[in-house]
């Protein structure tokens, strides 16, 4: 049945936007586009049919070119979709993604994210004298220290003032939001809430 692959795209991706993105379907999307590409291949045919004088294939033509257009929908909101996450995930990660969620991503969407991350570099250098980094506090702050438990062993942590934190698993630090926002995003850190 005409446009069942692209529909089963958008079902799959819908299914796992609660959880994390899933694997780019590249198998999928050689379907639909294979589908289209017959489906073009027929209408061209029977279009020849009808100015060589045949008649009654315009029923055909029509449906075809509706399957081609669902398709052709499908396809672009499967993409859309994923991009969009993909610019979530600047905001939630930072620059560098997760090994798990970049395995998940073809080449072009590699390249976009890296294009994305880079006009986005530019344009917080381009605010004010020093620039501003609008991935902070992305939530209003309650406070602008925060206690912070470290999940992972990662070594020393200079602080804005020049002190040296070390940030060695299960240790307990009392830190500027600011400082440990990103490294709390990326997991390193976990903030205690009382």
């Amino acid at each position: 049945m005409f446009g069942e692959k692209g529909l089963e795209l958008i079902r799959d991706l819908q299914r796992s936007l609660e959880a994390s993105l899933p694997p780019y379907n590249e198998d999928g999307v050689r379907q639909v586009l294979e589908e289209m590409k017959a489906l073009f291949e027929q209408n061209q045919k029977d279009v020849s049919s009808t100015v060589a004088g045949e008649s009654g294939l315009f029923a055909g033509i029509q449906l075809r070119h509706a399957a081609l257009e669902r398709n052709k929908r499908c396809l672009l909101a499967y993409f859309y979709n994923r991009l969009i996450q993909i610019r979530q995930m600047r905001w939630e990660f930072g620059s560098v993604l997760p090994a798990d969620i970049k395995y998940n991503l073809n080449d072009q969407e590699i390249q976009w994210f890296n294009k994305y991350n880079k006009s986005l570099a530019n344009y917080m250098r381009s605010i004010g004298t020093e620039g501003l980094d609008l991935t902070q506090d992305i939530k209003p702050p309650k406070a602008l220290y925060i206690e912070v438990r470290c999940l992972v062993d990662h070594g020393e942590f200079e602080t804005q003032d020049g002190n040296v934190v070390l940030l060695k698993k299960n240790s307990q630090h009392f830190l500027l939001r600011s400082e440990c926002e990103q490294l709390v995003r990326q997991g390193i850190l976990e903030h205690i809430v009382h």
